[in-house]
């Protein structure tokens, strides 16, 4: 079984003024200035998807809530940060590298412009977003194709990772098995990327504001299938049509926080794919159960029957990655069993730094590793 892989992963900002940049001080032309200033790369289309609207076009884009016209035109874009995709790579640390390089680029243009890249992965202060004007005929036709559309709202309060692979040989039917396996298992396994302690501009009683507010309404895990008459009719969509070649396939796992430390995304896509391989769990979920996620976002690995699954799932993954051969993957697993042993995240961190009394935004921005190099070498 031969397995590719790619990583999507949101950033945002903290302004040059020292605010938290979102769509109500900033403009989608601040963010598209910094994007326009990054380099296209032909080698990497067809398999990076242009959207519709003319944004996606780059490795990186302007993330946000596209506003259209009554004739369907896109007039307005209030954004949240700016998305980094891969392209997709035959390993782990080949999308993990790209990853790292990216985001290297993107932070040094936007810091020419006084942008500095924020770890978030839920809005620490606005807690809701209404768009304004209200939605024209056109537009609330347009959200009501797919029940994410319906709550395209919810991702402009939060930032996190697809951590997407795909491997040969699977069925319409086995891509789904897939997909619910990891939606069963994900409370149990997204707490090793926890970083979302703040909410409504103080400290979250939790360590995920992310995941307790977007589960139910929000996908966990989505597969991306070639023809029509395989998707299952599921809210949230579990099964999305793929929309060019190079999605056919597809495992797109959604409920990770996001990670400011990207070596963590590599031993998280090695979890992922010993899920995959393994055939030993037999837990099974078409929708995000709510209970666990919320149970798991406030207390993470220090809940003990959540600690069991989390430890069950990686002795499963570590399993099917030796028996496959794969060690090197295995090898990454390493990181996860010592955080589970710790009961640790990064949100523990960033809650402790707060309480020493540096600012939710200082906190947010230390939240990057690259941030901290960037300063050791000023």
């Amino acid at each position: 079984m031969n397995f590719r892989f790619g990583i999507e992963h949101e950033v945002a900002f903290v302004r040059p003024n020292g605010q938290f940049a979102d769509f109500a001080n900033t403009s989608f032309e601040e963010f598209e200035s910094i994007v326009r200033r990054l380099p296209r790369y032909e080698k990497d289309y067809p398999q990076l998807r242009i959207g519709d609207a003319g944004i996606k076009l780059k490795r990186w884009y302007v993330e946000g809530f596209e506003r259209f016209s009554d004739l369907g035109e896109v007039i307005d874009c209030p954004p949240k940060g700016i998305e980094i995709r891969t392209t997709v790579h035959n390993s782990i640390e080949g999308a993990v590298g790209e990853l790292k390089e990216s985001f290297r680029l993107l932070q040094q243009e936007a810091q020419k412009s006084g942008f500095v890249p924020a770890l978030v992965s839920f809005h620490p202060f606005q807690t809701t977003f209404v768009p304004v004007p209200a939605l024209n005929e056109f537009e609330t036709k347009r959200r009501k194709k797919s029940p994410e559309m319906q709550t395209a709202h919810i991702p402009m309060l939060t930032q996190g990772p697809d951590i997407n692979l795909s491997a040969t040989g699977l069925t319409p039917s086995q891509l789904i098995d897939i997909g619910r396996k990891l939606t069963y298992y994900s409370p149990f396994i997204i707490p090793f990327s926890y970083s979302s302690p703040f909410y409504a501009g103080e400290r979250w009683h939790g360590l995920s504001a992310r995941t307790f507010y977007r589960t139910g309404a929000r996908p966990a895990a989505m597969v991306f299938l070639e023809h029509e008459s395989d998707l299952i009719d599921s809210n949230p969509s579990l099964t999305q049509l793929a929309r060019v070649p190079a999605e056919i396939g597809r495992i797109e796992f959604k409920a990770f926080d996001s990670c400011g430390d990207f070596d963590l995304y590599a031993s998280l896509s090695a979890l992922l794919k010993g899920l995959v391989i393994d055939q030993t769990l037999k837990g099974r979920r078409t929708l995000p159960d709510a209970d666990w996620h919320q149970r798991s976002a406030q207390f993470g690995l220090m809940d003990e029957e959540i600690y069991r699954y989390a430890e069950g799932a990686i002795a499963a993954a570590k399993h099917a990655l030796m028996e496959a051969g794969e060690l090197l993957d295995c090898s990454l697993l390493k990181r996860l069993e010592t955080v589970l042993e710790q009961h640790y995240c990064p949100a523990v961190k960033m809650t402790e730094a707060y309480k020493k009394g540096d600012s939710i935004n200082q906190v947010l921005i230390e939240g990057y590793e690259q941030n901290l190099k960037v300063r050791c070498v000023a």
